[in-house]
């Protein structure tokens, strides 16, 4: 039988926030939270619950669910960046170490919480994917509200990439606020994403956030929600509702997850292949570093037909970032090109970021 949610969750009132703390002294590394960079808010508000015993599942959810409502954050859920039709569609999976079990919505739309949804189709389904309507209808039929997503300002956003993708249509940009801005296809800044004869344009924006945790019991569960590549065809999906691309769990070795260019963590699955070799004895770190080092092999093979992967130098022209979780707790965030930061929450030193390690400068 599948354990329930109510009984993952018994027997955690007797955990003391002491005892939590005392295991950094005693050898362990008790509770451990880490993930992409915009995790560190939800991990400020989660930590203290996790270290007095708090469930894994719960903690890396409801880290997530603070980017997930924030209209600031145009990566993420409400206010997040539609795609080319104007839409807002949401990805999102989780995946829950002990019992080795997970869930994911792709491509729903108006639900707020795309990572809760993801927990139901794990908890109420025998299945790992809903998609598109059918993942909206199972959200409504559990209370999720009907949300526009869509804010005022992503949709001027948007707007103003549609209507710079040519420069022969009959769109017209309004004129700029500020009169030193320049005229239309003059000096005006560049467009989101606008395709240039370089190739596909891989500042575009796109955003997620992942969130794997490590509880005081040596319990580990992770989740990974976004809004995907902004202004994208309707219909695409990225790694983070594929489970072992966006991110990929086992008790038996530890957890993982991605953000940046899905299309290279889905060819690569990448997050099932970091929890392997952990399962081999790497280390997180020595782990994520080996898995850029094949996606950047894999590129260079991927470029014969799709020059614009790499940049002058043939390197990748785009980046990749993985955050890693061994199941002993330690940690490490790796990054294909470009440093940045990551966040991370332990015993030790409280939530903060940290540097992630680069492949390439």
């Amino acid at each position: 039988m599948r354990p329930n949610r109510r009984e993952l969750l018994s027997g955690m009132a007797g955990v003391s926030v002491s005892r939590a703390l005392s295991l950094q002294g005693s050898g362990e590394r008790g509770p451990v939270m880490v993930g992409s960079a915009n995790a560190l808010a939800g991990m400020k508000l989660t930590f203290e619950a996790l270290v007095a015993g708090g469930e894994p599942l719960d903690a890396a959810i409801e880290t997530v669910k603070v980017v997930e409502k924030d209209p600031n954050d145009q990566s993420v859920g409400l206010g997040g960046l539609p795609n080319e039709d104007g839409a807002v569609a949401l990805d999102a999976a989780c995946m829950h170490g002990p019992t080795h079990n997970s869930g994911a919505v792709a491509a729903i739309e108006n639900i707020l919480h795309p990572s809760e949804v993801a927990r139901l189709v794990m908890e109420r389904t025998d299945h790992c994917l809903i998609v598109g309507r059918g993942a909206y209808e199972f959200a409504r039929m559990h209370g999720h509200p009907h949300t526009e997503l869509l804010t005022e300002a992503s949709r001027e956003r948007w707007l103003r990439w549609k209507e710079g993708l040519s420069d022969v249509d009959d769109r017209l940009a309004p004129p700029p606020s500020n009169p030193n801005e320049g005229e239309r296809h003059g000096s005006t800044p560049p467009l989101d994403g606008k395709r240039t004869a370089q190739g596909p344009g891989w500042d575009r924006p796109y955003g997620t956030i992942h969130c794997s945790v490590r509880s005081t019991r040596g319990e580990v569960a992770c989740t990974t929600t976004t809004s995907g590549l902004a202004f994208k065809i309707p219909g695409r999906v990225g790694d983070s509702p594929i489970i072992g691309a966006g991110l990929y769990c086992d008790q038996e070795a530890g957890s993982a997850g991605s953000t940046g260019r899905g299309e290279a963590a889905i060819l690569a699955n990448g997050s099932f292949a970091i929890v392997e070799l952990m399962r081999q004895g790497k280390a997180p770190l020595d782990a994520g570093m080996e898995l850029l080092r094949r996606i950047e092999r894999q590129v260079q093979r991927q470029a014969r037909w799709q020059p614009a992967l790499l940049d002058g130098d043939g390197k990748p022209a785009f980046s990749v970032k993985f955050y890693i979780l061994g199941l002993d707790g330690a940690q490490a965030g790796v990054s294909l090109r470009g440093g940045g930061k990551y966040a991370v929450a332990d015993a030790a030193g409280g939530p903060r970021h940290e540097e992630l390690e680069a492949l390439m400068e």
